[in-house]
């Protein structure tokens, strides 16, 4: 379980407070107004960004002052953060070895993740020469791979048209599924709320809500929320 205790989040003029648990293997929607803070969110979680007080748990576990390297999770930005100089393997091989000094199991689980995403055959492409839909498949794939137990998405597939992200949403579900991994996505849609998330939770006025259903809250969401979504 991931739990987030008293947790405090400030920059500037910006504070953000957040006190809520997410059940293990849940997938959960994070939404709100742009400049809310759900980024800054996934970040304070991932160890990129400081809290200024409270803590971060997983599993029971303070993890609030481990650097990100050392948290038990894998984290799939909008930009996918491939290198371009690499072959499509070997940006995907970074999650098990910085080095890329792979053994034969290693390389062998490089390829079983690029099959897993639909990438079989494209070892040695260059990620410019790759779609957007494969270069978020090559993301996904580096993070199928270092088999981390929370997943934390942050609008990695807000560039890719309805379909293709539909697509890629319902390919990270089942990935999700298969591993028992729990799932954070920041998304600006509640399209992608409802077909990904049984859970959401709200950013908006300086606080990160606890999770709460899905469906129920965009039916009826609060008054935050529904200016955000012109309800």
């Amino acid at each position: 379980m991931l739990v987030l205790e008293n947790v405090v989040i400030t920059q500037d003029d910006f504070r953000l407070t957040a006190d809520f648990a997410v059940t293990k293997g849940a997938r959960v929607a994070v939404v709100g107004p742009s400049g809310a803070g759900k980024s800054t969110l996934l970040s304070v979680i991932s160890g990129f960004f400081p809290a200024a007080s409270g803590r971060i748990l997983w599993d029971g576990r303070d993890m609030s002052h481990l650097p990100p390297g050392q948290r038990p999770l894998s984290i799939l930005f909008q930009d996918q953060n491939l290198f371009p100089h690499l072959t499509v393997a070997q940006n995907v091989g970074l999650g098990l070895r910085p080095n890329l000094r792979l053994s034969a199991a290693e390389s062998a689980r490089v390829s079983a993740a690029l099959a897993r995403t639909g990438l079989r055959g494209m070892e040695d492409r260059r990620p410019g020469t790759l779609s957007g839909g494969q270069q978020s498949r090559v993301a996904l794939a580096r993070v199928l791979l270092r088999s981390q137990p929370l997943m934390l998405l942050d609008e990695p597939f807000s560039a890719l048209g309805p379909a293709l992200k539909d697509e890629m949403l319902d390919l990270v579900a089942d990935i999700a599924s298969e591993t028992g991994a729990t799932v954070l996505m920041v998304s600006h849609d509640p399209g992608d709320a409802r077909r990904f998330s049984t859970e959401t939770i709200v950013v908006a006025e300086g606080r990160a809500a606890p999770p709460a259903p899905t469906v129920a809250l965009l039916d009826d969401p609060p008054p935050a929320l529904a200016a955000y979504l012109g309800k």
